[in-house]
């Protein structure tokens, strides 16, 4: 299959957890305050090391787990940039569920939010969002498909297009 590159979307593959922590880490020096990144994919797929590496581009202090029990953990930044507001919503059944978490409260916010399993609050995102599609492919391989919705997040993949395909001089 032909990767996926359009002004709204493309795709990457990685070859191991820590390439798929550094793509993470590229995009997240390119959030701020108010992002909405929404992460769907299987168990396994890699949602938690993609936000490992978007911690790491924000400089966030302490380890960066998979809330799956509490929901939400709130990540400060080593250098006073945005919180990282990690929400894991695998035990939520749906959006009603997710809203009575105080999602829209993070959603609309100062931090950057990075929702795992996003796609059963679906009807809570804002309009204007990163959407990332994470596919296990085998053992360490993994395909992370990036689509934006709204100018500022297209401006973002371009950012992040560059920086993982820099052009040749």
């Amino acid at each position: 299959m032909p990767p996926i590159l359009t002004e709204h979307a493309f795709d990457v593959i990685t070859h191991s957890p820590a390439q798929t922590i550094r793509v993470g880490e590229r995009l997240g020096r390119l959030l701020g305050p108010g992002d909405v990144v929404c992460l769907q994919g299987d168990l396994g797929s890699g949602k938690t090391n993609l936000t490992q590496g978007i911690g790491a581009g924000l400089g966030v202090v302490g380890t960066i787990t998979s809330p799956t029990f509490v929901f939400i953990n709130e990540h400060e930044s080593a250098d006073a940039g945005p919180y990282l507001y990690h929400v894991d919503l695998y035990r939520v059944q749906d959006s009603a569920e997710a809203a009575g978490l105080g999602l829209e409260d993070y959603m609309y916010g100062d931090g950057v939010t990075v929702i795992e399993w996003a796609e059963r609050a679906r009807e809570l995102v804002p309009e204007e969002h990163l959407w990332i599609t994470l596919s296990y492919l085998d053992y360490n391989k993994r395909s992370i498909l990036f689509q934006a919705s709204g100018d500022h997040y297209v401006d973002i993949l371009d950012k992040l297009r560059a920086e993982l395909y820099p052009r040749k001089q």
